[in-house]
């Protein structure tokens, strides 16, 4: 664990809103009693670490950031591996740091310590920094406990999903790259029924996998008219997305697909990394999945294949009938969790805003920059387009990488340009998708029945999905399983979530 320094001033509480990292630098000195930041003007941050190896607290990112914002931040690092027990015990003995990462807000351990006075409410104060107060307004209504806002929201992409369908195989055929469900149906059939290789192998429309329950169909289904996960339905209940009837007629398209052979049948059984070999061994061209997949699945083919045509069409205008565009948030509403503030080891209001304008100031571009590319001329090297190139991919894994799970965005934040254009194609399609994202209405909301139940509930329900899609039953029978998860806490958890959204608007 990283020792705390003793650099850093406390600063005037009349500075909020800085411009930049600099202005961190100005100061006065803390006068709170009790320990930690409030004490020496240092700041501890237990934060999330995505990659084997830690950072040297001496390395070249971090003591850039110290001499930029003026900060003597020392980060206390969890592997993600283990971070469900590591920051749930810190919670439960209270030796949390400064500044605590909390990524996994639906575990009732995280979320009852929330409200529990061991961290600020901050909602009301973001508006006062430049940075934090553009973070967008829809991750932080995710963010949120109960109306509570205990932290600053990890800003991420609302909804990263389409639909990625093999360009070539388009061209091969004479098809045009299709924008609605109905002609995506066609493109299916075509590539099952025809010859979309040129070589007489035989193919097929959609390559799912075994968690197709999880992604692919509340991605598909939100193109029906469907919600993110819960919904409010017409009564202004809060209601599983899975009982609707937009999801249910996605279930219909989907299970008859399936009986086309426009899906590959060994779906429930296939994993992820299959998939991927799948598509890229051309047993498929229709993917509903992040539309940055299609960068990882042409590496693929051309790892088998050097000779490969494989190209993707990105489409992130889906829309099915006369349903509005839309697409299901695949990031928790873009909420990837909470940068949370100890109320004990920041006992003032001048100790808080001293920590959330260091958050502020990493949001400059600069210090954006240092925390996901590393320095200049050490890490990176930029060309005339101003596209970044790794000067040495250890070195770079080693001292960055660790970092990039600590920045804060909001809606300014740049995307960098990159040497592959289908990279910067899906950049651009994502943050279009931010203008059409649906997000799930209880993500803020807690019902003690979910906590207990869903996760049996869930898993009833995706059985009797994969039963559904392959024909073992029908739609009578995946409606009786809905029914009977009612009485085993579904209903109960429609009335808590109702309650609770009503009480905060």
């Amino acid at each position: 664990m990283l020792q705390r320094r003793t650099l850093l001033k406390s600063l005037p509480l009349a500075a909020a809103g800085i411009a930049g990292g600099a202005a961190l630098s100005s100061c006065g000195s803390s006068s709170s009693g009790s320990g930690g930041a409030g004490d020496d003007g240092s700041l501890t941050w237990m934060s999330i670490v995505h990659t084997p190896v830690t950072p040297e607290p001496t390395g070249p990112v971090e003591t850039t950031l110290r001499e930029r914002t003026g900060v003597d931040i020392s980060f206390q690092w969890v592997p993600d591996a283990s971070k469900d027990e590591k920051i749930t015990s810190a919670l439960a003995s209270g030796t949390i740091a400064d500044i605590t990462t909390l990524n996994q807000l639906a575990m009732p351990s995280i979320r009852e310590p929330l409200a529990s006075g061991l961290f600020w409410e901050v909602g009301e104060r973001l508006a006062d920094y430049a940075n934090l107060s553009r973070i967008n307004p829809t991750v932080i209504a995710g963010a949120r406990v109960d109306g509570g806002l205990y932290g600053v929201p990890f800003q991420s992409d609302l909804a990263r999903y389409g639909v990625i369908i093999r360009k070539d195989w388009l061209d091969r055929l004479g098809l045009e790259v299709p924008h609605t469900v109905e002609a995506l149906g066609e493109v299916a059939r075509a590539f099952t029924e025809g010859d979309p290789t040129g070589t007489g192998a035989a193919t097929t429309g959609f390559i799912d996998r075994n968690e197709s329950h999880d992604w692919m169909m509340r991605m598909f289904a939100g193109y029906f008219g469907a919600g993110c996960e819960f919904e409010l339905d017409p009564s202004g209940k809060v209601v599983p997305t899975v009982t609707t009837d937009a999801y249910k007629e996605a279930l219909a398209w989907y299970r008859d697909a399936y009986a086309n052979g426009w899906v590959n049948q060994e779906f429930v059984t296939m994993q992820k990394e299959n998939q991927a070999q799948a598509v890229a061994q051309d047993a498929g061209g229709i993917v509903v999945t992040g539309l940055f997949g299609g960068v990882g699945y042409s590496r693929t083919a051309k790892e088998i294949n050097p000779d490969t045509e494989v190209e993707w069409a990105l489409v992130n205008d889906m829309t099915y009938g006369d349903i509005p565009r839309r697409i299901v948030s695949d990031t928790g509403g873009g909420m990837g969790g909470l940068m949370a503030f100890s109320t004990q080891s920041l006992p003032t209001e001048e100790d808080l805003h001293r920590a959330l304008s260091f958050i502020d100031a990493l949001m400059e571009p600069e210090n954006h920059r240092l925390l996901n590319q590393g320095v200049e001329g050490v890490h990176y090297e930029v060309d005339a387009d101003g596209a970044a190139t790794i000067v040495d991919e250890t070195r770079f894994a080693q001292e960055v990488q660790p970092y990039t799970g600590s920045t804060p965005t909001n809606d300014d934040t740049e995307k960098y340009p990159s040497t592959d254009e289908m990279v910067n194609l899906y950049n651009e399609l994502i943050a279009e998708n931010s203008e059409y994202a649906v997000t799930n209405v209880a993500q803020p909301l807690t019902s003690a029945t979910y906590d207990a139940q869903w996760g049996s509930i869930s898993q009833a329900i995706k059985d009797a999905y994969n039963m559904l899609i392959v024909g073992q039953i029908d739609m009578a029978g995946y409606e009786s399983v809905l029914e009977q998860q009612r009485g085993r806490g579904m209903d109960d958890i429609i009335a808590e979530y109702t309650e609770a959204y009503e009480a905060v608007n």
